[in-house]
């Protein structure tokens, strides 16, 4: 489980977190929704110790991650993949090479046969069989998610974090996409929380929604409650998004 209790967080003037409550109950899907600069990708990086409230903190699986050490730190991370909005795949490297990285940074000593072996499994996982030798340069944008889907997968992770998942995507890959997402969370039992302003998207992964407005958690409920709200200040963000 991982709880948010009470974070802030400014950057100098710019006051983002304003006292975010939030509980994401293991095994759910999370929506997290909002307009632009509401703090959404700045939240989810709280929720793996990439940045440090000035209050508050967050608790993952009973653990206050703001009194850990960084050995820690890096232990509680070992749970987490987390999808990059634009993917942030290495150019220089080749798609095997991206996709083992994260065992290599943290020293899982395997040999490269079984390092080998884990990238055929993850690119078969999320439907990119055989294009292991190949580099970014060559994927369009919708394979370069995919790939970035089969990083995070990579140390069997408890959590997965999508941030802007189908940003950037045609509709039909972007449907590919959250197929995708649901397909995971049913064969490898995930929990997962997407940073979205993609309503479509929202209706077709989540189980449940979490609206964040001037720094805090607005709203939380399913998607059809979301989406037939009369509350004004939702209204006008589902509006700008649906139609």
């Amino acid at each position: 489980m991982i709880e948010i209790i009470n974070l802030h967080k400014r950057f100098d003037e710019n006051y983002v977190l304003r006292g975010v409550d939030l509980k994401i109950n293991q095994g759910e899907t999370l929506a997290i929704i909002g307009p632009s600069g509401c703090g959404k990708s700045v939240l989810l990086k709280h929720i793996v110790g990439l940045l440090q409230p000035d209050e508050g903190y967050v608790s993952i699986e009973g653990k206050n991650i703001n009194n850990l050490t960084i050995t820690e730190l890096y232990e509680i991370r070992k749970l987490f993949g987390f999808l990059f909005q634009g993917a942030a795949l290495f150019d220089s490297m080749t798609i095997e090479e991206n996709i083992s990285l994260p065992l290599i940074e943290n020293d899982y000593n395997y040999s490269q046969s079984k390092l080998d072996k884990i990238v055929i499994e993850k690119l078969e996982l999320v439907g990119l069989p055989g294009i292991q030798k190949k580099k970014p340069s060559e994927l369009s944008g919708g394979m370069k998610k995919r790939v970035g889907l089969a990083r995070a997968l990579v140390t069997n992770p408890k959590y997965i974090l999508y941030d802007e998942p189908t940003t950037g995507l045609d509709p039909i890959m972007s449907d590919s996409i959250d197929e995708l997402i649901v397909h995971l969370n049913k064969q490898i039992n995930v929990t997962s929380v997407v940073v979205t302003h993609d309503m479509f998207s929202v209706k077709n992964v989540a189980d449940k929604v979490s609206m964040m407005h001037e720094g805090k958690i607005y709203y939380s409920g399913t998607y059809n409650e979301i989406l037939n709200s009369s509350d004004n200040i939702i209204k006008s963000f589902v509006k700008r998004t649906v139609i």
